[in-house]
């Protein structure tokens, strides 16, 4: 695709703080989701500070050319819940919350050490194009239902699988509505700043509706819950983790720390896919190949340090963001000062409370109309992967369909501790095809 700004482009002051908000608005949702799920007092503000300086660590690593940010991963959920239920105390599962992201962190280490040594030539014969783009795709359709069940503000139900609308689920899917159209008109047919900024038009319009539609006062039309606003600080540091593991370190022992490095430290293993599946994505957004320069071992290097110093502060691994990679691609805005300026935004917001209570208070319909166009793209760009692919060669043929009809059918496999997603069975089974498929055949992984 053609990008508006390259990497190393800079656009100018008012421009980056625009496209920094903009960045920061795509990511955040998620990036607040995993302490709130997590719970057991874990903070919202000190996990965006710790992914604003995971992000900062990940950029110095990778010499500032790979246009990406990091927050908190889904991924380690049950890793960060088995913290806190073999703990001691919450504060002990504080401090095995960063011991345990020092071991995941240290797993990426080792493994930039061996690609260092190594080189990178084994991941393009593993993992080559007819792999990697399905795999990609998977990545934005495996969250294709959190898309459509925020849009209406919905869940699924467990008897047939299809959506059940809330009580306000038609005034949700209207503010959705709102937002995806506004998204794709400024998009399409937007001139200058408002084809580079759809999201941020695109969030501010579906949140007016909802506004106006929570202010009439009905309750089937109820949206935004105004009253956090009635409890917030002006100012406020962050519950940082290191705070309350300093409480409880005394606690740990030798039998728990082990308890830790078995629930992430395989993990961190899954996760490596899903890192090379992000850069490989995003290295056809820009146009440039990221295992090659800065080199797989920078991104490993700078993803795992970075999760190392994120958990210092927030509690959570960080990993790369599809929705960040989602941006670039929509937008076409790959400039690198972009992404140092939402991680230096992120650390600073993260001390204001009316800020972050406002960042709060977007609707998930709000986000969810986001979210289509974004988990859309990251779909697109994995399918665009393959269009070089002899699909006419069942050998492709059959890896391609595996890793789909398994990435979307949502295979996950549990072992022991360790739960491996949709995606890491999808391409897990798709290396294997590709393997047996190609057995005796030269060059295989180059098809």
């Amino acid at each position: 695709m053609k990008l508006v700004y390259g990497v190393q482009d800079k656009p100018k002051a008012g421009q980056i703080v625009v496209f920094a908000f903009q960045q920061l608005l795509a990511i955040l949702a998620a990036t607040i989701a995993v302490p709130s799920i997590v719970g057991n007092g874990m903070s919202q503000s000190a996990a965006l500070f710790g992914a604003g300086v995971g992000t900062i660590v990940y950029l110095l690593f990778t010499k500032f050319r790979s246009p990406v940010f990091l927050g908190s991963s889904f991924a380690f959920l049950g890793s960060m819940f088995a913290a806190f239920a073999g703990a001691a105390s919450t504060a002990a599962g504080y401090a095995g919350l960063i011991i345990g992201a020092i071991f995941a962190g240290l797993v990426y280490v080792v493994i930039a050490i061996v690609v260092k040594i190594a080189g990178v030539k084994w991941v393009g014969k593993l993992m080559p194009a007819v792999v990697i783009g399905p795999t990609v795709s998977i990545i934005g359709l495996s969250l294709a239902g959190n898309a459509v069940g925020d849009a209406l503000n919905s869940s699924k139900n467990l008897v047939d699988g299809a959506f059940v609308m809330g009580a306000n689920g038609w005034a949700c899917f209207i503010c959705a509505l709102v937002t995806l159209c506004t998204v794709i008109i400024c998009s399409v047919f937007g001139k200058k700043m408002a084809k580079l900024i759809p999201f941020i038009i695109g969030i501010l319009a579906g949140y007016a509706v909802a506004a106006i539609f929570t202010l009439t006062g009905k309750e089937s039309l109820q949206i935004i819950d105004f009253s956090v606003f009635k409890d917030m600080t002006i100012f406020a540091v962050p519950d940082f983790s290191f705070l309350q593991a300093a409480k409880g370190i005394k606690e740990i022992d030798a039998a728990y720390i082990a308890m830790i490095a078995v629930a992430y430290v395989p993990v961190a293993f899954v996760v490596f896919a899903e890192h090379i599946a992000d850069h490989k994505n995003l290295s056809s957004i820009i146009d440039q190949e990221l295992l090659e320069d800065p080199g797989l071992h920078r991104t490993l290097l700078g993803d795992g340090v970075g999760s190392m110093v994120g958990s210092i502060f927030g509690g959570c691994p960080n990993t790369t963001y599809g929705e960040s990679v989602g941006c670039v691609a929509i937008t076409g805005n790959a400039s690198v000062v972009t992404i140092i300026a939402t991680a230096i935004m992120a650390i600073v917001i993260s001390f204001f409370g009316p800020f972050v209570t406002f960042l709060s208070t977007i609707p998930g319909c709000v986000m969810g109309g986001v979210c289509i166009t974004l988990y859309g793209f990251i779909a697109v760009s994995g399918l665009k992967m393959i269009q070089d692919v002899d699909l006419g060669d069942n050998r492709n043929l059959f890896v391609v369909a595996t890793i789909l009809i398994c990435g979307i059918g949502g295979m996950t496999l549990k072992i022991g501790q360790v739960t491996l997603t949709e995606i890491a069975c999808a391409l897990i089974l798709g290396i294997v095809v590709n393997l047996v498929t190609n057995i005796g055949k030269k060059d295989a992984a180059a098809k």
